[in-house]
């Protein structure tokens, strides 16, 4: 029997509620902020990941589906969003809007990963970018963007854990110090944090090795080795926050995974939802415009996954709004009543109500019984009778009162009901 691949997921009629609210309240916050949604392809070329996101991270190296189409052409599905919305805003000429170019994305990305709770091959991405500014205010808004996300979604405890990694002019010596640093610790590392040590030295910060905890916690701090570009932008960035009243942290462990990152970078933590607190992150990308064929250009963005988001909310059992329930339910006696039902329910659904109608040869008992199943706030029953009197019986589903309604006023009437039971 087939099965879904490992790593993916059926997102059932039962949990599309929770995926709805998640979807509706991501796009109401970010159009609230000024932000324009922007569809990008599930794939593109690979060396669009491989220059934008950087050889040497997981991603490139371990985790991208890539493939060769029957033209010859490298293609990777898209692990995740910030390269293709780089290379969309290049493409189309963005740079010629009005500055910054605010833009957000929802929808799937693909990643080699080992699949565990909350996290698939295939994943869900809400992602915001601003484009085309360096203003440290930007960088704030970003962050307020997704905080009152989480906070629209009912989320609470939030905290802000923050850092600066540096830019081009004073990276390089913080690199060195930390490659020193490490060095004299080679034995005491794990094989993957040989191998970052001279691929990607940032991410040795980022290691969950228990052994390499202890060296972590003695490294230099990309913080004490800012230019005074980068240590002004951080510091306008703290007094906007401190505006805004957004509690935060300072985390030197803080570097994010991918190569395009510089100045700020950011997670945003939630209480009560274990260890892996972290519900969203990102950072600013000064370079990746220019790095992938554009005129220098600056940005910023944030990702948050959709489906631990999900998880959350049924776990702490969140009140999301309900699925839509038809209006009324149509059942029937006879092959005439049959018809006459099938042109009441389709003159209700044309005035924008949800309405169902019975299938089969069930009896009017077994009809009433799928009436009930489904929700509906009414039933309309039609047999010869009715018909040859011209009405319908409405019957309420709440408290099963009936009333008589002409054929030819049914849809109208039942549609001036929507907001009833």
């Amino acid at each position: 029997m087939y099965q879904a691949p490992r790593g993916t997921q059926d997102i059932l009629p039962e949990d599309q509620p929770y995926w709805e609210f998640v979807r509706s309240t991501a796009a109401d916050v970010c159009r609230r902020y000024g932000f324009e949604r922007l569809d990008i392809p599930l794939f593109e070329e690979t060396s669009l990941f491989v220059r934008g996101v950087g050889e040497g991270t997981d991603i490139v190296d371990k985790e991208m589906y890539s493939f060769e189409d029957k033209g010859g052409t490298e293609l990777t599905l898209r692990p995740e969003f910030t390269a293709g919305v780089i290379r969309a805003y290049i493409e189309h000429g963005m740079h010629t809007r009005p500055q910054p170019v605010k833009v957000f994305s929802i929808g799937p990305a693909f990643r080699y990963e080992r699949p565990q709770a909350g996290r698939f091959r295939q994943f869900h991405q809400l992602n915001v970018e601003s484009i085309g500014e360096q203003d440290p205010l930007v960088d704030a808004e970003i962050i307020s963007v997704m905080w009152s996300f989480l906070e629209a979604l009912g989320f609470g405890g939030l905290l802000l854990q923050l850092n600066n990694i540096g830019c081009p002019a004073c990276r390089p010596a913080y690199m060195q110090a930390l490659q020193d640093y490490y060095r004299s610790h080679v034995d005491e590392l794990c094989e993957d944090c040989r191998r970052r040590l001279e691929r990607n030295p940032l991410r040795l910060l980022d290691c969950k090795a228990t052994g390499c905890q202890p060296l972590i916690a003695g490294a230099p701090r990309s913080t004490n080795h800012l230019c005074a570009d980068c240590s002004q932008h951080f510091a306008r960035l703290r007094a906007y926050l401190d505006e805004l009243g957004r509690p935060y942290e300072l985390n030197h462990r803080l570097v994010r995974g991918l190569d395009y990152y510089t100045k700020t970078v950011f997670e945003v933590w939630a209480e009560g939802i274990g260890a892996q607190n972290a519900v969203c992150g990102g950072g600013r990308y000064d370079g990746l415009t220019e790095e992938l064929g554009g005129k220098p250009t600056p940005g910023i963005g944030v990702a948050c996954g959709l489906e631990r988001l999900v998880s959350l909310l049924r776990q702490q059992e969140r009140p999301v709004p309900p699925p839509q329930r038809p209006l009324a339910y149509f059942a029937y006696r006879g092959d005439s009543a049959r018809l006459a039902a099938l042109r009441a329910v389709e003159a209700l659904r044309s005035l924008g109500a949800a309405a169902e109608i019975a299938f089969g040869d069930r009896s009017l008992k077994a009809q009433m019984k799928a009436a009930n199943r489904s929700g509906a706030g009414w039933a309309a029953i039609l047999g010869d009778d009715e018909l040859a009197r011209g009405v319908a019986v409405v019957r309420s589903m709440r408290d099963s009162e009936q009333v008589e309604v002409p054929l030819g006023e049914l849809a109208s009437w039942l549609a001036a009901r929507v907001t009833q039971p």
